[in-house]
């Protein structure tokens, strides 16, 4: 038998080539995505495509039992990586295989898989948990609120993390299935189509599916006794709207508000283009918050919105998310204003549509509504920092940018605009400066000091600048619009 000697270092090159990259090589995945404004929140080294939650919830003990299967795709060689989750797990498996896990931080899950994760491959997480979510405090307070009858997930921009285990940033969007059992006599109601409802052994199952890019914190529950209205919108998406039994005084102006959101839809699909979703809809718990979520596909309502009876201005506020937030959302939390001046902004058109001021009658009267030395000022809607990401002067303020924008492009370019961004950023991400660059492309024109006067200085505006992008009327005291009332009366939208 005729053996080959090999030197030593050819054999060590030839070992080089037949050994997969060591452990070494493999990193953990960073503990947050890199927001400014939220240093802990999403996670980095994978991207989920797919949330497959299956849930149990008893509404009389708060005990939430869940099975979470997560589909992701790693971004580099991943050793460990964490997901963002407040209730305790039990299990977890990757790829099938046990998974050690710990806890670190304020809302960390670290998992470290049996072998590394090699870049851009796709893996499967499985995690088991149970626990009280209105019992987990996360970053000093709990998010969940309970109801006589059950309880709601629904805030901004945390919420994900007291109901089931994420990459909870804007970000990373992913598609749904949630299936949730309650018991017999209360529904479950969360994001998109109901696909089946079942019933066994005094327990219901309802199985629903948002087949989407969603972000996390627009994934919304809410279990408990409902009234249930269904229709189907002239293109035949599944409506469906549900109100607490027990929401008193409030459950006729509420119903009245929520009830016009096919018509405000399609009213909406005029100004921003076609509806990018799959189902439509609403629900009013019987919660004591005061603030709506536009949670993707069924926005939520507080009750206390209808406290002074109807108002479907801010249905108007909530639906136009659907494009500017959520079908097209932030790429970090600094972005805020491509979605609130935009929602609030369609608050004017339907004014305008109503008859009740137009859009540059409430331009005028905001303007004229704070003096130089106002605090609102002080807040740049473009960057407004954490402390005042949902302050009114990103609304407000925000849409004065907006009104000064349609004012310098003129009308059938301010359409195209509105229009075109939705489709250019489809269930994706952007920045503020995306919609900057978008909207000097559309018109041909320099926007960017436009831009910078109304969402980035520190200071109101001056006559001269006011006048320039006709945001104001010199020695003109405007009246105010018949609408204002119905529009400051959601100043509290998202007062979380």
């Amino acid at each position: 038998m005729y053996r080959r000697l090999i030197a030593p270092g050819a054999l060590a090159a030839a070992l080089m080539l037949a050994i997969p990259a060591s452990a070494a090589d493999f990193t953990p995945g960073a503990s947050g995505i890199g927001d400014p404004y939220y240093p802990d929140y999403g996670n980095g080294g994978y991207d989920v495509s797919h949330y497959d939650l299956r849930l149990k919830y008893q509404p009389k003990t708060d005990v939430l039992e869940g099975t979470a299967t997560i589909l992701a795709t790693s971004t580099q060689d991943l050793s460990r990586f964490n997901l963002d989750f407040g209730l305790k797990a039990s299990e977890v498996l990757v790829n099938g295989k046990k998974a050690r896990f710990a806890t670190s931080g304020v809302e960390e899950l670290e998992v470290t898989p049996p072998t590394g994760l090699p870049k851009g491959s796709s893996f499967t997480v499985v995690v088991r948990y149970s626990g009280k979510p209105s019992d987990v405090k996360l970053y000093g307070f709990t998010s969940p609120q309970r109801t006589p009858d059950g309880a709601v997930f629904a805030n901004e921009p945390e919420s994900a993390a007291w109901w089931f285990p994420s990459n909870d940033h804007p970000r990373d969007k992913a598609t749904y299935d949630v299936s949730v059992a309650v018991p017999d006599g209360t529904q479950a109601i969360s994001n998109g189509v109901l696909q089946s409802q079942t019933s066994k052994l005094g327990w219901t199952r309802f199985n629903w599916r948002s087949n989407k890019p969603q972000a996390t914190y627009l994934a919304t529950l809410a279990v408990g006794k409902f009234d249930i209205t269904t229709d189907k919108t002239a293109d035949g998406l599944p409506v469906v709207n549900a109100y607490s039994k027990d929401l008193g005084d409030n459950y006729g102006a509420a119903r009245a508000s929520v009830e016009r959101t096919t018509e405000v839809a399609e009213w909406l699909e005029t100004k921003f283009g076609k509806y990018p979703f799959n189902a439509l809809g609403g629900y009013v718990p019987n919660v004591p918050s005061h603030f709506a979520l536009e949670t993707q596909t069924r926005p939520f309502y507080s009750p206390a919105q209808f406290a002074n009876g109807a108002n479907v201005s801010v249905i108007v506020h909530e639906l136009a998310h659907q494009w500017y937030g959520d079908s097209v959302s932030v790429d970090g939390w600094k972005d805020i204003w491509i979605n609130e001046g935009f929602a609030r902004y369609s608050q004017w058109l339907w004014s305008e549509k109503e008859g009740e001021g137009t859009a540059q009658e409430l331009a005028d009267y905001v303007y004229a509504q704070h003096p130089a030395d106002d605090a609102f000022w002080t807040v740049k809607p473009g960057d407004p920092g954490a402390e005042n990401q949902f302050d009114i002067a990103v609304y407000d303020r925000g849409a004065l940018a907006i009104q000064a924008l349609r004012n310098a492009v003129g009308e059938k370019k301010f359409s195209e605009i509105l229009k075109g961004w939705p489709q250019e950023h489809a269930y994706g991400n952007a920045k503020v400066g995306d919609f900057v660059q978008y909207a000097e492309k559309v018109s041909g024109k320099p926007l960017a000091g436009l831009f910078d006067t109304w969402l980035y200085q520190p200071s109101k505006p001056g006559t001269a600048a006011a006048q320039r992008d006709r945001v104001a009327h010199a020695g003109v005291a405007p009246a105010k619009p018949k609408s204002w009332k119905q529009i400051a009366a959601t100043n509290s939208v998202h007062d979380h």
